[in-house]
């Protein structure tokens, strides 16, 4: 499908093709729903803790004797009925590591590429890059491009610092180089900013 090639100045310079089967494919819900549960689920540590009454120091004296007292019977001072006891059934250190097959990761890549594009979110820039680092010469160009306040994910064909370092800090502007996005990524953001090149990429990502 064509769609309008930007310079960073703003102005349409011409037109470029996305490949068909990667932006324009019937997005399918169910696979980006597992592909950004699967993003999420694997971002856990899983090292949460608490200790059993087992685990808790002291208590290995019983408290009182068992009857004469007219109080409840008490075996220990670290049940987990006691200010200072151990947990039941508290969380335990677990391995949150949740798989997806290659043919699903790229579905729901796909289908979050052509939801974006049928949104129009999805602009394709001429490359550029900046003599540089500076946050406002990055600012300009969203700002030609009507993308100032909006959360826009920047799509590299390669890693270039000066774009990423002149783009960290402003509010919501996310750069990664194409072949490394995800689909989380992608849906995290309303808009994307492809840069010409960086088309090619991805498509050597997905093959054919």
């Amino acid at each position: 499908m064509q769609v309008d090639l930007y310079s960073k100045d703003g102005s349409v310079i011409g037109q470029v093709e996305l490949p068909a089967h990667i932006f324009e494919v019937e997005p399918n819900e169910h696979a980006m729903h597992l592909a950004v549960v699967g993003y999420l689920t694997n971002q856990r540590q899983g090292t949460a803790k608490t200790k059993t009454r087992a685990e808790v120091s002291g208590g290995g004296k019983k408290p009182w004797r068992q009857k004469g007292r007219g109080t409840a019977r008490a075996g220990s001072i670290r049940s987990p009925l006691w200010v200072g006891g151990g947990t039941i059934h508290g969380p335990k250190p677990r391995d949150y590591n949740f798989k997806l097959t290659k043919g699903l990761k790229r579905l729901a890549r796909k289908s979050a590429f052509s939801t974006r594009v049928s949104e129009n979110n999805l602009m394709v820039v001429e490359d550029f890059s900046f003599d540089e680092i500076k946050t406002k010469n990055m600012v300009g160009v969203l700002q030609n491009l009507n993308l100032e306040n909006e959360k826009v994910l920047v799509l590299l064909p390669q890693a270039d610092d000066v774009i990423y370092v002149s783009s960290r800090n402003i509010p919501g502007v996310t750069v990664y180089p194409a072949d490394k996005v995800s689909t989380y990524d992608i849906l995290n953001h309303k808009k994307i900013l492809l840069f010409r090149s960086a088309i090619e990429i991805i498509e050597k990502t997905f093959g054919n």
